[in-house]
């Protein structure tokens, strides 16, 4: 595993932070969540040297690129892009989707709790699993308030 890793003092750390598809501001992302996310044939791509980042725009097919512009779209990873793909899971580690988090919410229950749960005993691979290479609990925590808006207006869960 060692030699694996090696050359990580390599990596350039440039400022290029819009996507150069819709312009949008994206954030850097960890090589590691790449290296684990994509499909080998985009892989075999990927410059371990360039700065990574991560474009949310829901609108954009690109997901990952690199500080020279290199692109890897949605059609280049193994699983959905939550802000892309309204299917998949908000919360990746612990397949939170959101009609498994809107059946808790009926139910009464906080799907923010398991999740601090299964934080606290170090169980969470956020930048392996979910295509942010992050926590998805802000993620989580923004589509709960979506859904509490929706339902202060009348409308219905299962609108979603």
């Amino acid at each position: 595993m060692e030699a694996c890793c090696n050359g990580l003092n390599e990596i350039k750390i440039e400022n290029h932070d819009y996507c150069p598809s819709c312009k949008n501001k994206a954030k850097r992302v960890k090589l590691i969540t790449l290296k684990s996310l994509l499909k080998p044939a985009s892989l075999v791509t990927l410059n371990s040297k360039e700065t990574h980042y991560f474009c949310s725009t829901s609108d954009c097919d690109v997901v990952y690129y690199d500080s020279n512009h290199k692109k890897y779209l949605v059609s280049d990873l193994k699983v959905p892009v939550h802000q892309k793909d309204d299917k998949a899971p908000i919360c990746y580690c612990f397949d939170w989707t959101k009609e498994k988090i809107v059946d808790y919410l009926v139910k009464g229950l906080t799907p923010v709790e398991p999740i601090r749960e299964n934080i606290k005993e170090n169980r969470c691979g956020c930048e392996v699993n979910n295509p942010q290479g992050s926590c998805c609990l802000g993620n989580m925590t923004a589509f709960i308030q979506q859904l509490s808006w929706f339902s202060r207006w009348g409308r219905k869960y299962d609108r979603l």
